[in-house]
């Protein structure tokens, strides 16, 4: 059996930047072992699966080691790759997923992808400040748990450039993931985002933490148009919308690769 598989940089509009994910549309459904080794072998932070189910898309996400709840650039790959290479003739594609619902993403001008994602809810949580304290190496203003990940609100852009996290401590926090932000000196604001429980040191371009940060930045900032960057070393844009129960994250993609997987 052969696959075609699709690597998509996301959150950018030129190659080795944002986000990068594979992306294999099937006619069915593979086995979810096959799937995970199929990721652990891409070795991105996330390989994504759609099949077509009547006018929709049934959409899986895989980091190399565990299927997640929901990923958003990998998301806007899977979008890019069905408008561009799969003869999509419409303004919206709509994706399902068994864990995070209806994700319609809508194809925008000047080669521009809206996700629209179900909005996270952030609760103020303290009892692990002094443990993501010590494993970030930083003085941490305020501590939120959303659904899957812990939010760290720092002081100054420049305090976020400069973290360089304990992975083995951060990888005992109890979460998928660690997203540590603060406000932009040149955007509204800015984001690096930490995974090594889930298989990720730290992702490139993270859309879904934009479910957390987005509300945050959003009532933070009294706006609910944002600009947003997130500082990995590849780095990557993203234009978000605060719209209360759902939020939309905005961004370009650009193809990188085109292969068969030989099964």
């Amino acid at each position: 059996m052969k696959l075609k598989l699709y690597q998509i940089d996301a959150f950018t509009n030129t190659i080795f930047s944002g986000n990068p994910a594979a992306v294999c549309v099937l006619d069915k459904w593979l086995d979810e072992k096959l799937m995970q080794n199929i990721a652990a072998e891409n070795n991105l932070s996330e390989t994504v699966f759609v099949v077509k189910n009547n006018s929709n898309y049934e959409i899986r996400w895989f980091t190399p080691t565990v299927e997640i709840d929901l990923c958003g650039h990998a998301t806007l790959a899977a979008a890019y790759v069905l408008f561009l290479y799969f003869g999509i003739d419409a303004y919206e594609i709509v994706f399902h997923s068994a864990r995070s619902g209806y994700l319609p993403v809508r194809k925008e001008p000047n080669d521009y992808f809206t996700l629209n994602f179900p909005t996270d809810v952030l609760l103020e949580n303290k009892s692990v400040a002094t443990e993501l304290a010590n494993a970030l190496g930083c003085k941490p203003l305020e501590t939120y748990r959303g659904t899957s990940n812990f939010m760290v609100v720092l002081s100054s852009q420049k305090e976020l450039e400069i973290l360089s996290p304990n992975m083995l401590a951060l990888s005992k926090i109890d979460a998928l993931g660690v997203i540590v932000t603060a406000k932009g000196d040149t955007v509204d604001f800015v984001s690096r985002f930490f995974a090594p429980q889930s298989g990720i040191n730290e992702d490139p371009v993270t859309g879904s933490a934009h479910t957390s940060l987005i509300p945050y930045w959003s009532k933070k900032l009294n706006k609910t148009k944002l600009q947003a960057k997130q500082l990995s070393q590849r780095t990557g844009d993203l234009t978000c919308t605060y719209l209360g129960d759902r939020v939309e994250i905005s961004g370009q993609a650009v193809l990188y690769m085109v292969g068969k997987i030989r099964l």
